[in-house]
């Protein structure tokens, strides 16, 4: 999988950019658990969890919480965070495809359009089959995208994220080379800047890394193809309820798949 090593490796800048409130998130997705079995969630696993905000959210609400990320330093500065905290959660650095946990847990969640490095139909059975082993019976899988409408096979758009902290200034300004994806493998060459203002200097990080656009109907083709899950639903936010359309309140593609209960 191709990554954005110079963002992801700077991993105290990458949060400066992206922390924010993720507690509605949570909280959607230990309901939706809920909903669909009816007892509390007791275990997660977060996959590209980065600094690990929802894996810390969940592990301070009394869930046995796991994150999981390609990039060490990833994994490092999660692991730091939360030891500052006094947040107790496990952490692995590892591939999305081919883990194996010591124990399967109630929901897996990839967050922040983390699935769109995989970049072959393959990859993608190979990780719907992956996170299926991992489920306990009724376990829930939700992963989330950017809607369509607003980043596309036939629109990229225009995608930055901001922060400051402590007199640092982080910029990660998605997508400069406005890419244009292959019509064949629906994979597009993106190159990103991180851009850091600190002790009045500042310095660009340049990268590239490949995504493909997948859209709803070749996902629900895929996890048929994996087998192990089924579809539940497709929202357009963290809202019970509300299904994926093409209304300002549906502004996310947010799949909620399931481990069937064996009889």
């Amino acid at each position: 999988m191709a990554e954005f090593n110079q963002v992801y490796a700077r991993a105290a800048y990458y949060d400066i950019a992206f922390r924010r409130d993720i507690s509605r998130e949570v909280e959607f997705i230990a309901a939706e658990y809920q909903r669909l079995n009816g007892r509390p969630l007791a275990s997660l696993l977060e996959i590209a969890c980065g600094p690990g905000y929802h894996v810390r959210d969940f592990a301070r609400r009394g869930v046995r919480a796991i994150g999981l990320d390609l990039m060490p330093e990833m994994i490092d500065f999660a692991r730091a965070e939360a030891e500052a905290e006094g947040v107790q959660a496990a952490w692995i650095a590892a591939d999305m495809r081919g883990f194996a946990l010591s124990a399967p847990v109630d929901a897996i969640i990839t967050m922040y359009d983390s699935i769109d490095c995989l970049s072959t139909g393959d990859d993608l059975v190979d990780h719907f089959r992956t996170v299926a082993k991992n489920l306990t019976p009724g376990g829930i899988y939700l992963f989330e995208v950017t809607h369509p409408r607003d980043c596309s096979m036939w629109n990229y758009g225009s995608h930055a994220y901001r922060g400051e902290r402590n007199g640092t200034k982080v910029e990660i300004i998605w997508a400069v080379n406005n890419p244009v994806p292959d019509p064949f493998t629906q994979v597009a060459k993106v190159e990103t800047i991180l851009r850091v203002t600190e002790n009045g200097k500042t310095t660009d990080y340049p990268d590239t890394a490949h995504e493909r656009f997948t859209l709803p109907q070749e996902f629900i083709a895929l996890i048929k193809l994996a087998g192990g899950l089924e579809v539940v639903e497709c929202y357009g936010d963290f809202v019970q309820g509300l299904k994926m359309d093409n209304s300002p309140a549906s502004r996310r593609m947010i799949f909620v798949l399931r481990k069937p209960v064996e009889p």
